[in-house]
């Protein structure tokens, strides 16, 4: 990310941040002019910056939660792969 984008998301109100992402969500701008598809990109790489920031893991756009694994019913170890290197427990 340039330092001049990350001024700018540092900038971001909370108001800014809601207007970027309801114009994301529906495809328009509050006035009704559509976002192109530059705009869109540019504005969900500030939500997400900004969020990084100021939202909660568990509340930021794309999050997913982990998932259990059926394994832990059955009280199985779960397998983990290791690189030939790696001597840490898992």
């Amino acid at each position: 990310m340039s330092d001049k984008f990350e001024n700018i998301v540092r900038q971001l109100t909370p108001e800014i941040y809601q207007n970027m992402r309801r114009a994301v969500e529906l495809g328009r701008w509050a006035d009704g002019r559509a976002v192109t598809p530059q705009q869109r990109e540019t504005c969900m790489q500030a939500i997400i910056a900004w969020e990084a920031v100021h939202v909660p893991e568990d509340q930021r756009t794309g999050y997913m939660p982990p998932k259990e694994c059926s394994s832990h019913e059955h009280d199985e170890q779960p397998v983990t792969l290791r690189g030939a290197g790696d001597k840490s427990d898992a």
